[in-house]
């Protein structure tokens, strides 16, 4: 009987490391356009940014993708599988011209080779670009 206990639980703890996943976290930072309450947001994945790198959300066209709301924006990450784990609010400058900059931090959980990131930034659209052109030289190069 022992032995059978023994076994079964062999089995199930290989089941479950079989199909393990990781839980990986973005930050959402909206910021308030100017004379409107609608909010851009840009996404923080811990990713190598440079200097003016640009990190807001864009559509499968590649246009800037602007909410109206924080809640809208957590309610289009909802829909993509991203969970709400926390958020604040920083004021940037002072006086009149003082903003507010919004700061979700999201989860998700994702299979071991991390292939659920299918959000797209400024960035990240402009690098593929890069990379497709890239490759297109270096596929006529070698013809």
């Amino acid at each position: 009987m022992k032995k059978i206990i023994l076994i079964l639980a062999l089995v199930f703890s290989g089941f479950i490391s079989a199909n393990a996943q990781s839980k990986i976290y973005c930050e959402l930072l909206g910021t308030q356009q100017f004379l409107s309450k609608k909010v851009t947001i840009s996404i923080d994945f811990g990713q190598q940014t440079k200097l003016f790198s640009d990190n807001r959300m864009v559509d499968e066209n590649g246009n800037v993708i602007v909410f109206n709301s924080m809640i809208d924006a957590m309610n289009y990450m909802g829909n993509l599988g991203w969970e709400f784990e926390q958020a604040y609010v920083v004021t940037v400058g002072s006086g009149s011209t003082s903003s507010l900059v919004y700061h979700w931090l999201l989860s998700k959980y994702v299979g071991e080779d991390g292939d659920d990131l299918t959000l797209k930034t400024k960035a990240t659209l402009k690098q593929e670009q890069k990379d497709a052109e890239q490759a297109a030289l270096n596929a006529e190069s070698q013809e």
